[in-house]
Formats: structure tokens, C-alpha cells, sequence
């Protein structure tokens, strides 16, 4: 059989990069993961490795790559996520955001290979315009604690644009919002993943602040589905383009969700909220709509309960 392509994921035992390389190996691409496992789970990809076309090659990305052979396609994913892990990891977080971003443009650059840089809705900050649309500079406290994945991903956008500039690099810019589903980390403290651990549990489901911010949430598959439609656009078009699903929720509201959906019996409790926790968040996606013909598919209450079954099975 005949490989059709071949792509480098970083960060390919994570929640995101993990679903990615699951989807080329369906579609007959050779696939090398490469992932130091700082935060990544080696069991998201331990059905691959069952796939010959499927390799995996630990290693800190913020170290000099080198691999061998054609490569069509870089995507970026590697880089604590959550905020429990970036803020253990800060130092990490910044050399994967710019270090990492470099090493893997220079193995695109050498390979000719399309790079696709996966960013995020952070890059925005605690936004003062909402929804918030690709063309917003956003804002950010380049000191505060979350600044080691904001700013990393900020100065990973830069990297990435110029390295189009000056060394023709095809390029394409995914910045994803608040994504979830199964392969999520149970212990890596975003909300849906928190609540859905403590509901099942039984503990009081913990809402930081007063539970009014509001957050949009995406199903991974929706995700891959934008990121798979980015990667086939004409060269031209290179982004930035947002991701994810424009149905906002307030924070109380997932909460409330989640208990009735485990039927649990746990009580909400409320915390104080953390520094530079954004208020809002909610994507203005009509550019991929108009460029990838993509939008969501899959609303709050299915993906829950899909995310719910899955925590069930790992319990």
C-alpha cells in the first residue's frame, strides 16, 4: 500500500495532537509523532503504535530536530495546555513556544513542508472586544502568570509569519478555543475536565469566581474537522482563522450541566477567581465559515455526555 502523504506532529501523545494523528492514519498518511511526554499521554497513542505507518520519536522539540526522509506537512501542537501544567512547566511553556516553534519552521523550511502552527484563543487575553475576531490584537499582561503560554504562543505567531516572509515557508495559523473530549487528562484543570472528575466522584464541583464568565466549548472532532479543512486551503490563505464553537456558556451553567448529566450529587462551591482569568471568551468564526466551509457540529450536551462515558471508562 501506497502512504499518500507524511506529516510530523508534535506534541502527538497530547489530547489534541493524539485525535490528529489517529485522523491521518485513517486516511493513509505516514505519521511521526514526536513528543517528550512532559504533559502528553503515552497511552492516547498506544492503539497506533500498532500501525506501521505510525512512528513515534520521544523528544523535546525545543532541542534541534532531524528526520530523515520526505515530509509534507509540520504541524505544530506540542506545549502545556492547561493551566495547571504551564503553570508547573512555565519555563518549558516559553522555550516550546519560541524555541520549539523555530526548530520545527526550520525542519519545514528544509523539508519544504507545509507548517501548521496550532495556537490559541489566549493570544487574545481577557479580551475587550467580544466576540473576538481574528483581526483583534488582544490583551495580555506580558507578566503575568498565565503570560508563559500566552506570550509563547504570541512570539510563536510572530516566528511563524516571518518565517513566511522571509524564507517562503507555506504556512497555516489555527488558533482553537476552549476544545474537549475524551483524552483529555482527568487531572489537568480545565473546567470540563474538572467538573466532569468531581462530579463523578461525588465532590463539590469547584467554580472559581462567581461562575458568570463565560466560555465557548468545542468537541475535539468538530476541531480536527477545521483543522484537516485549513490544511487543504490554496497556499495563499494562511490564516490566522478561529476554531471553535460560538455557543457560550457561563461557567455556572457547564457546572449545573454536568451534575445533571452524571446525576450527581455534588454541590457547587465557589473560589476566588485567579489572576488574569479572562471573563469572556467566545469565537467570532465567520471567516471559517466563508474560507473552510466549516462550523461546529456537535452541540454541548453530546459532546458532555461522550466526555462523560470516557472518564467513566478510565475511572
Amino acid at each position: 500500500m501506497t502512504l499518500k502523504k507524511t506529516c510530523v506532529v508534535t506534541g502527538g501523545g497530547g489530547f489534541l495532537g493524539s485525535h490528529l494523528c489517529e485522523r491521518f492514519l485513517e486516511r493513509n498518511w505516514r505519521v511521526i509523532a514526536v513528543d517528550n511526554f512532559i504533559t502528553g499521554n503515552e497511552k492516547n497513542i498506544a492503539p497506533l503504535k500498532k500501525n506501521k505507518a505510525f512512528q513515534l520519536i520521544r523528544r523535546d522539540v525545543s532541542k534541534f530536530i532531524r528526520i530523515p526522509g520526505r515530509i509534507d506537512y509540520v504541524l505544530h501542537f506540542a506545549s502545556p495546555a492547561s493551566p495547571l501544567d504551564y503553570l508547573q512547566f512555565p519555563i518549558q511553556t516559553l522555550k516550546v513556544g519560541a524555541l520549539g516553534t523555530h526548530n520545527a519552521l526550520g525542519l519545514a523550511k528544509d523539508k519544504k513542508a507545509v507548517f501548521f502552527l496550532a495556537s490559541t484563543s489566549e493570544v487574545y487575553g481577557d479580551p475587550h472586544e467580544h466576540p473576538q475576531k481574528e483581526s483583534y490584537w488582544g490583551n495580555v499582561n506580558p507578566i503575568g502568570i498565565r503570560a508563559c503560554y500566552d506570550e509563547g504562543k504570541r512570539c510563536a505567531e510572530a516566528l511563524f509569519v516571518n518565517y513566511h516572509r522571509q524564507n517562503n515557508v507555506r504556512i497555516k495559523l489555527l488558533r482553537i478555543f476552549n476544545t474537549y473530549g475524551p483524552r483529555m487528562h482527568p487531572n489537568d484543570g480545565r473546567v470540563v475536565s474538572n467538573f466532569i472528575v468531581q462530579a463523578l466522584k461525588g465532590q463539590d464541583i469547584t467554580v472559581y469566581g462567581d461562575g458568570s464568565q463565560t466560555r465557548s466549548f468545542c468537541y475535539v472532532d468538530d476541531l480536527i474537522d477545521a483543522m484537516i479543512k485549513l490544511m487543504n486551503t490554496p497556499d495563499h490563505f494562511l490564516g490566522p482563522v478561529n476554531a471553535g464553537n460560538p455557543n457560550e456558556f457561563t461557567i455556572h451553567e457547564l457546572a449545573e450541566m454536568v451534575i445533571k448529566r452524571t446525576n450527581s450529587k455534588s454541590k457547587i462551591i465557589f473560589k476566588p477567581l485567579p489572576e488574569d482569568d479572562p471573563l469572556q471568551r467566545k469565537p467570532d468564526i465567520a471567516l471559517a465559515k466563508k474560507e473552510l466551509q466549516w462550523e461546529p457540529k456537535i452541540m454541548l450536551e453530546e459532546g458532555l455526555n461522550k466526555t462523560i462515558n470516557y472518564f467513566k471508562s478510565i475511572s
